[in-house]
């Protein structure tokens, strides 16, 4: 493929990559602002249930779905952003939106870490989850 064909793929790739950035507010989800999540119409009960939970008093949604750590937290971002953007893209979510396996680490590793002094005696080795028994603490069903 002659050097030409393959510089204008290549604009035309960062062009439509840059519009859609651009168009689905893409900057926004570089933040920590709450509302932010609520930009796809999908996560909008999610939102509402985060407001009414006990725990939007002390913490954003990157608090509890995204690692604390630079460049972890970025990296986990971005991922969820991809996945997020195919299955609304594509339609290609379920009615109730289910994490992924990853997703539920990242959430327990941060129950775990925010409240270690409360819980660093509970497990005793076992594996034991938090949202099983929490799960409206952070968004109100």
């Amino acid at each position: 493929m002659p050097i030409l064909a393959v510089a204008a793929l290549a604009g035309v790739a960062v062009g439509v990559a840059g519009y859609a950035f651009e168009y689905a507010s893409g900057s926004s989800y570089l933040g920590n602002d709450p509302a932010t999540c609520a930009n796809c119409h999908v996560m909008a009960s999610h939102y509402a249930g985060w407001q009414a939970a006990p725990h939007h008093l002390v913490a954003t949604c990157n608090d509890c779905h995204t690692p604390a750590g630079f460049p972890a937290k970025y990296i986990v971002k971005a991922t969820n952003g991809y996945h997020h953007s195919m299955a609304f893209t594509l339609g290609g979510y379920p009615d109730v939106i289910q994490a992924r396996p990853e997703s539920k680490r990242v959430v327990e590793d941060n129950c775990r870490r925010c409240h270690a002094a409360l819980v660093e005696d509970i497990a005793h080795g076992r594996d034991v989850s938090c949202v099983r028994c929490h799960a409206s603490v952070g968004h109100l069903r």
